[in-house]
């Protein structure tokens, strides 16, 4: 059994909703005439400095947390373009080396989205300076721990770009035999530390001779660069050409420690590494794509640094909202008069309400196109050319379009909050006493 109201029950409810429909509509219309009206008769230089506060506290939202993990995010970068490569390939725990190194390298140049790989050897060991200036044989000479790492000058230069890194001297060539590249971290004169646990050697130069001690040997060789990347795992070794290392550590069979991989743009490294995995190379080496290998502090920092920068916009947000809150309220109380006359001939008070609040949206919708065109065009293109110069990062200023989205809505919601509740305290007040302007 159906329930149906009577038609002329019927009837009244739809008469009804089409009053309530025309009510909110006149509403709206009257909030938009009114709103537009305030602000066409606004003073120009009062609504300006309204935008630019606006504008302003949408830059605090954005840049700050923008350059903050951007600080981070340079490390990153810098981790994958002189480090990891897209993908980084290091021996499995149980393994001194990659074992069948010359078949893995053969297959990764086969592939098409491989575009250039490069081979490591790599052996702890100990560098040795200012030796000659012994007094005594007992006298204990400057040195520092460090990892001697053997590479072919031409193919780590295209995956990693190592040559970029180099601040003084010259890069390796191919027949630089007793002569190495030596990363900033372990010279006093770039990283003046020295505890027990780290040692920075002392007056090495370009063109300084040091000793390695590595593998039980001791082989005397000369500073032909000295490489700063900011990146730990390059600046705390030292660099030499391939065959000299095999020939410290016995490696005759070409096994390597490390293989880089570049892969060519547009190209997605995971791909890469699942196809070596299904060709069983997972059983010779642990494969891994930069992101994979990024150290977990940095991922923590990145974490960090984005709460840090929320907090901070967020007391910007709170400033902002207070001072349209202000403006808001001062130009209602100013206008108590004119609220009343327009409450005495019938203007519904919510249409009121709503032209302030559609003034408040007016501020923030300008103030956050101004501020994004502040840092699409200007802020973003210049820190991509002009990193900011950090101690371990060359900082960037890291903006997307969908944080940008959402620091809007915040902006738009706050601001919408800020006009809407001094509106209504004043809109609240009794007809007659705002007409008489007691």
């Amino acid at each position: 059994m159906s329930l149906s109201l009577k038609p002329h029950k019927k009837k009244k409810i739809e008469k009804f909703s089409e009053q309530g429909s025309f009510q909110i509509s006149s509403i709206f219309c009257v909030g938009v005439f009114l709103a537009w009206r305030d602000i066409l008769r606004a003073n120009i230089w009062t609504t300006l400095l309204i935008i630019f506060v606006m504008a302003i506290t949408f830059l605090n939202l954005v840049v700050v947390s923008g350059v903050l993990i951007g600080l981070v995010e340079g490390a990153v970068i810098a981790q994958k373009e002189h480090y990891t490569g897209d993908l980084i390939i290091s021996h499995l725990p149980e393994k001194n080396y990659i074992e069948d190194t010359q078949n893995f390298l053969g297959y990764l140049r086969s592939l098409p989205e491989v575009k250039d790989v490069s081979a490591r050897f790599i052996q702890g060991g100990a560098i040795e300076a200012n030796y000659k200036n012994k007094e005594k044989s007992t006298d204990i000479t400057d040195s520092a721990r460090a990892l001697i790492a053997g590479i072919d000058p031409y193919n780590e230069n295209a995956v990693t770009g190592l040559s970029r890194t180099v601040i003084a001297g010259e890069y390796l060539s191919e027949s630089d035999f007793g002569k190495i590249l030596i990363g900033a971290d372990l010279l006093y004169s770039y990283t003046p530390i020295d505890t027990p646990s780290m040692r920075t050697l002392p007056n090495v130069l370009v063109g300084t001779k040091v000793r390695l001690l590595v593998n039980g040997f001791v082989r005397e060789v000369e500073v032909k660069g000295i490489l700063k990347s900011k990146v730990g795992e390059v600046d705390g070794r030292v660099f030499m050409i391939d065959p000299e290392v095999r020939g410290l550590i016995g490696r005759t069979d070409f096994n390597a420690d490390e293989i880089v991989v570049k892969t060519f743009p547009g190209t997605d490294p995971l791909h890469v590494k699942e196809h070596l995995l299904r060709a069983d190379f997972g059983k010779l080496a642990k494969i891994q794509t930069s992101t994979e290998a990024q150290p977990k502090f940095l991922q923590d920092m990145k974490t960090t640094f984005g709460v840090l920068g929320n907090l901070i916009g967020t007391v910007g947000l709170i400033v902002a909202s207070i001072t349209i809150f202000i403006i808001i309220f001062v130009n209602a109380i100013t206008r108590r008069k004119s609220i009343g006359i327009l409450k005495g001939i019938g203007i519904n008070s919510k249409a009121i309400e709503l032209s302030y609040v559609l003034q408040a949206v007016f501020y923030g919708i300008f103030g956050s196109v101004f501020g994004l065109l502040i840092i699409y065009v200007f802020l973003k293109p210049y820190f991509d050319a002009n990193p900011i110069n950090f101690p371990f990062s060359d900082g960037i200023l890291v903006v997307t379009p969908e944080g940008a989205g959402f620091r809007v809505f915040v902006l738009m919601f706050a601001t919408m909050i800020a006009g809407y509740v001094p509106a209504k305290i004043v809109v609240k007040q009794n007809t007659l006493d705002a007409i008489l302007g007691r």
